[in-house]
């Protein structure tokens, strides 16, 4: 499917309406390049789970937790990850495999260790659209509630 929003505020609001939705022990990949929105999409998810405290990007924490939602979110940032082990160092599998929903900017890079049933969340730009145009393609579930 994909959606496209025109302002930060409806690329958020499409976030929050994918938090609402998250069942335990969802995936999502997120990409897209810098800047493109992906910390707003994500700040939307948390406040959809019903997290109140601030949501920046785990940049370099790898992850960031947050359990005062309905759901335990796990947002990963793994821009910075030099080798696989690394996320074996910080228990990964407990996360993807865990009661939350885990959210992996930059899930690209760790195509190796990821499951087989993910929800694919691409983030572009098209300048010739508007500054704040985004189209946002996600695969692996048929509706965002």
């Amino acid at each position: 499917m994909v959606i496209e929003t025109r302002t930060p505020e409806e690329t958020f609001e499409l976030g929050k309406k994918i938090g609402k939705a998250a069942e335990p022990g969802q995936i999502y990949t997120l990409t897209g390049d810098l800047g493109v929105g992906k910390t707003v999409f994500t700040q939307g998810v948390a406040a959809g789970l019903g997290i109140t405290e601030p949501v920046n990007s785990p940049t370099f924490t790898i992850i960031q937790i947050y359990e005062g939602g309905r759901l335990p979110f796990y947002h990963f940032d793994v821009y910075r990850i030099g080798d696989i082990e690394e996320m074996e160092e910080i228990g990964y599998d407990d996360y993807f495999f865990g009661k939350g929903i885990c959210l992996i900017e930059w899930a690209n890079l760790i195509e190796d260790i990821l499951p087989e049933n993910l929800i694919r969340v691409t983030i572009e730009k098209d300048l010739a659209e508007g500054f704040d145009y985004r189209r946002i393609t996600i695969e692996g579930i048929s509706d965002v509630g």
